[in-house]
């Protein structure tokens, strides 16, 4: 879509309006309704801080995907356990062993080499990547201030929300920046007039309705997998969380490849493997320390 339709900030606005009407959906069944509890000046000023930066991190995304191939975002995007350790570090105190930190080395160093040698690099698309993953790694960790767990201390804010009571709020709030964002930047860009209109300028073979369809789609499943990454983000810490991103990467990254027919030289494939085979290790050496943990307590 991005590729036919080159406006971020837009895409980005369709996503949050399908998450938005999915939440909709969710209350007006009653499979879930949020806490009006939760609803609160002082709750609302706690979380308006998350939905800036989860705005940033899906407009940046979105910003990256249109640039450069998907496998090579996703490359990037497999930096977020240096970025998930680093503000855990700053933010939550839980400083690294020099055994995690070891394992960020393959990491950093795969990326680079898969970034030298990605064909379709390009800096725009490599640092809305890495801005994603400040972005995105930053609302985990403010998140998991919020709904409390492991790292939350008790200076955490008490309020009565479950993770689907946040995100859902976080996505209502992000709607709200990202429309006169996109409007300001990128013009209305997002009514069928506007749509068709930009279809016959740039000679494209797309209807409005098959673009719009598609957007509404990706946006769906978009919010879907990101409401499913809270409930996780809500068991686990936010380094964990972003392992379990990075193996989801594999697949993506796979996929990818396979669907675009990106060219993949061997030092990129050698990068990449690196990347994530860094992932791996870095989840053993964390498994390690708290089987350790746990066996000293015992």
């Amino acid at each position: 879509m991005l590729g036919a339709y080159p406006f971020p900030l837009t895409s980005t606005l369709w996503q949050f309006a399908a998450g938005v009407a999915f939440t909709a959906l969710l209350q007006m069944t009653g499979i879930h309704r949020i806490n009006k509890d939760a609803l609160t000046m002082e709750s609302l000023r706690a979380i308006a801080p998350l939905a800036i930066v989860h705005t940033l991190g899906n407009v940046l995304t979105n910003v990256s995907l249109g640039k450069v191939a998907v496998s090579f975002t996703h490359t990037i995007k497999a930096m977020e356990p240096f970025f998930s350790v680093l503000l855990s570090s700053l933010f939550l105190g839980d400083v690294p062993s020099a055994a995690v930190i070891a394992t960020l080395v393959p990491i950093v160093g795969g990326v680079a080499a898969a970034s030298v040698t990605e064909a379709s690099f390009n800096w725009p698309g490599f640092l809305a990547a890495m801005g994603s993953n400040v972005t995105f790694q930053s609302r985990n960790v403010l998140s998991k201030k919020l709904i409390g767990g492991d790292g939350c201390s008790q200076a955490c804010p008490a309020i009565p929300m479950d993770n689907i009571d946040l995100f859902s709020i976080i996505t209502i709030m992000s709607l709200a920046l990202t429309l006169p964002a996109a409007v300001v930047l990128e013009g209305v860009r997002f009514t069928p007039g506007a749509i068709a209109a930009y279809a016959a300028s740039a000679g494209a073979a797309f209807s409005p309705a098959v673009i719009f369809q598609k957007a509404m789609i990706a946006g769906a499943c978009f919010h879907m997998y990101q409401q499913i990454s809270y409930m996780i983000l809500a068991r686990v810490s936010p380094v964990t969380h972003s392992v379990g991103n990075c193996v989801k990467r594999v697949v993506v990254i796979s996929f990818s490849v396979l669907f675009f027919k990106n060219a993949v030289s061997p030092v990129n494939a050698v990068g990449t493997a690196a990347a994530l085979g860094g992932v791996y290790a870095y989840t053993r050496v964390k498994r390690a320390e708290r089987d350790a943990a746990a066996a000293k307590i015992e």
